[in-house]
């Protein structure tokens, strides 16, 4: 874990060890890219996945919303068919109010050029019945921004801080 020595004073400070606090809105943005650049991705993953099931930030669907109105059509793409991936074929048909976006998803898989006609709000919808029907969506959506950091920062500090707490601790 060399990525951890490089990382020894921000490691006190989300860590809870030797009284170290982290001034959420102003290091936490700051200490996530930074982090994120170091350490595995897999590592990262776990902590995006700590903050979307964390109890002090708003639930998953509603976090993933803001993350998708910052991402750009490339990365849109890449987490909807993530979480199609979820729902399976012809499951929006069913859903109340996403109806009409089952022939726009129908092809298998989302493209940039289709995601400029589906809403944040959409997307909330879409990952609140997903992680109902597969809880481990929110695993899979974690890997996905763990790759794509820079767009983490639209989470906020709160959720970076509990990325962060999880990531240097190790857990």
């Amino acid at each position: 874990m060399e990525w951890m020595n490089q990382l020894k004073d921000m490691f006190s400070k989300y860590s809870g060890q030797s009284g170290g606090t982290a001034t959420i809105a102003e290091d936490a943005h700051r200490d996530f890219e930074q982090v994120a650049q170091s350490a595995p991705s897999n590592v990262v993953a776990d902590g995006i996945s700590q903050a979307f099931r964390s109890d002090e930030t708003p639930p998953f669907p509603g976090m993933l919303a803001n993350l998708f109105s910052h991402s750009n059509p490339n990365q849109r793409a890449g987490v909807l068919n993530e979480l199609m991936g979820s729902l399976g074929s012809g499951a929006l048909a069913s859903l109340p109010g996403l109806g009409g976006l089952s022939s726009l998803l129908s092809g298998g898989s989302v493209t940039p050029d289709q995601v400029n006609q589906i809403s944040p709000e959409q997307v909330q919808q879409i990952a609140t019945h997903a992680e109902r029907q597969d809880p481990s969506v929110v695993d899979r959506v974690s890997s996905f921004y763990a790759q794509h950091p820079q767009v983490m920062k639209a989470a906020g500090g709160l959720a970076l801080s509990i990325a962060l707490r999880h990531m240097l601790r190790g857990k």
